[in-house]
C-alpha cells in the first residue's frame, strides 16, 4: 500500500472505537476520509465536526463521489461488519483496495518502534497510561486508543512518527497483524468464545501474537500467566513489582523494585490493583525503551484516566457516582474490589447491562458469582450488539442465578427513579452496550435531585 497514492480513505463501521482513531490519524496525514456506520453516536457527531462526511444507511448511491476512485481511495472495514454489507460487497465487487482495520494498523505501525499492549482485560487503560507518560517525557509517538483518553479529550493523539501506541486487539484475532518491540500481555481469560470456540484456543493466539514481537523485542506478561517474558506484579517476586503499596489522601504510593534499581516514593490516583498493575506494566514498558525515569514518574502522577474505566461522575463526601466499561465477570470483580478498597462500609448500588448473548450464556454462572458480591443490583435487559437473540438467554434468567436478596431486573426507562428510590452511597454503572448514553442522564437527574 502506497500511501502517496491513497487521496481518499473511506471507513466502513467509522464509529466503532478502534476506527474512528484510525480515521482521525489519516486526517490528521491531510487525506479525505468519510464513512459508513449503523447509527450516529457523539463519536460520530465528533468525526463529521472535523469535516468527515458519515452516512448512516447503507446505500451505495449515499458515497460521496470522491470515494468511488479505486485508485486513490482505500476502502477500511471492520469485522463488525455484516458479510451481505451492499456497500462493503460493492467495493469488492469493483475491486477496490479493501482491507480490515487490523490490518491497516499494522502496515501504519510497522516503520515505527511499536508498543502494542494486549490482553483481554485493561488494554485500554494500559495504553493510555504508556501514551500519556510517553506524551510528558517527549517521546514522538503516535497513539491509537481503544477508549477516550481523560488527558488527550482523544482515542488518538500525535506527537510525531518514530514511535506508535497500540492496543493488540484478541477479537477476530486482529492482534496477529501487529509486529511490535515491546509488547504486554495484562490478562488471557476467557472471552470471545463465540470466536476461539474455547479458553485454550485463546490462549493459543496469545502465544501467535507473542511470536510476532521483532527480533530483539521484550514481551511483559503479568506475573502468574502461562507465558515466558519480563514479569510484572504487585507485592510478589515479579520482574517489576510495586512493593510497600499504601493509600495515602485517596491515591496509591508506591516503590518500583525493577531487575536493576528500587524507585521509591511513586504516586498514582486511579482507584483499584488492577490499574496499579496496568501503571507497573506501563512505566516498565517504558523503562525498556530506555525512557528516562525522572520524566515518567511525575508523568504518572498526572494521568488522570479513560472514559468509563473507573471514571468518577460525581464524588463528595456524601455520594459517589462511578462508570465503568466493565462487561466479563472478571472486570466486574475488579471493579468491586476498587470500590471495596476505596469507599468501604458505604451503601453500593451496581448497575449492570450485560454486553452479547453469546457472553451472557458462556459466562453465566461468573456473571451471577460477581454480581453477587454486590449488596445490591439492577440488571438491564442485554444488549445484543453484533449478534441475534439466543433462545432462553435473557437477563430474567441471569437474575435468577444471581444469589444476593436485593436484585432486580429494570427497563431503561425506569432507572433513574429505581435509582433515586434505593438512595445509595456510591452508585456504580457497568457495562459495554448503550448503558453509557444513560450516564449522563443519570448524572443530570441526581445534580438536578441534589
Amino acid at each position: 500500500m502506497n500511501m502517496n497514492q491513497i487521496h481518499s480513505v473511506y471507513f466502513l463501521g467509522i464509529g466503532g472505537i478502534g476506527m474512528s482513531a484510525l480515521a482521525r490519524y489519516f486526517v490528521y496525514l491531510g487525506k479525505n476520509v468519510g464513512g459508513y456506520d449503523k447509527t450516529p453516536s457523539p463519536l460520530t457527531l465528533e468525526l463529521e465536526e472535523t469535516g468527515m462526511a458519515i452516512h448512516y444507511e447503507d446505500d451505495v448511491a449515499l458515497i460521496a463521489p470522491n470515494f468511488l476512485d479505486k485508485e486513490t481511495c482505500l476502502i477500511v472495514y471492520t469485522p463488525a461488519v455484516p458479510k451481505e454489507h451492499s456497500e462493503l460487497n460493492y467495493f469488492f465487487d469493483q475491486k477496490f483496495t479493501v482491507k480490515k482495520r487490523s490490518e491497516v494498523l499494522g502496515l501504519v505501525t510497522n516503520e515505527t518502534f511499536c508498543f502494542a499492549v494486549a490482553g483481554t482485560h485493561g488494554k485500554t487503560t494500559t495504553s493510555s497510561i504508556l501514551a500519556h507518560i510517553l506524551k510528558e517525557a517527549h517521546v514522538p509517538m503516535t497513539a491509537f486508543l481503544g477508549g477516550i483518553s481523560e488527558d488527550f479529550g482523544s482515542n488518538f493523539y500525535f506527537q510525531g512518527s518514530e514511535y506508535s501506541v497500540v492496543e493488540a486487539d484478541e477479537f477476530d484475532r486482529s492482534f496477529l497483524r501487529l509486529s511490535p518491540n515491546i509488547a504486554c500481555i495484562t490478562s488471557m481469560d476467557a472471552d470471545h468464545l463465540d470466536i476461539y470456540g474455547t479458553g485454550e484456543e485463546l490462549q493459543k493466539s496469545f502465544r501467535e501474537f507473542a511470536a510476532r514481537i521483532k527480533v530483539g523485542g521484550k514481551l511483559f506478561v503479568r506475573n502468574g500467566l502461562p507465558m515466558e517474558g519480563i514479569t510484572y506484579g504487585i507485592e510478589d517476586d515479579a520482574d517489576y513489582c510495586a512493593k510497600n503499596v499504601e493509600i495515602v489522601n485517596g491515591a496509591y504510593v508506591f516503590e518500583l523494585q525493577t531487575p536493576t534499581v528500587l524507585y521509591k516514593g511513586i504516586r498514582f490516583k486511579k482507584p483499584g490493583r488492577h490499574n496499579l498493575l496496568n501503571a507497573v506494566v506501563a512505566l516498565g514498558m517504558a523503562l525498556e525503551a530506555n525512557v528516562k525515569p525522572e520524566n515518567l514518574f511525575p508523568a504518572l502522577e498526572s494521568f488522570k484516566g479513560v472514559q468509563r474505566r473507573f471514571s468518577y461522575r460525581i464524588k463528595n463526601d456524601d455520594f459517589v457516582f462511578i462508570d465503568d466499561y466493565a462487561h466479563h465477570p472478571t472486570e466486574i470483580n475488579a471493579v468491586f474490589e476498587a470500590v471495596s478498597e476505596m469507599h468501604p462500609g458505604k451503601k453500593v448500588l451496581a448497575v449492570f447491562q450485560p454486553h452479547l448473548f453469546s457472553r451472557t450464556k458462556d459466562f453465566a454462572e461468573d456473571f451471577a458469582e460477581s454480581l453477587s458480591k454486590f449488596a445490591n443490583v439492577l440488571l438491564l435487559d442485554i444488549y445484543p450488539a453484533r449478534e441475534k437473540p439466543i433462545e432462553g438467554i435473557t437477563s430474567e434468567w441471569l437474575l435468577r442465578k444471581i444469589t444476593i436478596q436485593h436484585k432486580k431486573l429494570v427497563q431503561k426507562s425506569e432507572l433513574i427513579s429505581e435509582i433515586q428510590k434505593q438512595a445509595p452511597e456510591v452508585l456504580i454503572v457497568m457495562g459495554a452496550g448503550d448503558i453509557g448514553l444513560e450516564v449522563v442522564k443519570i448524572q443530570k437527574a441526581i445534580v438536578n435531585e441534589g
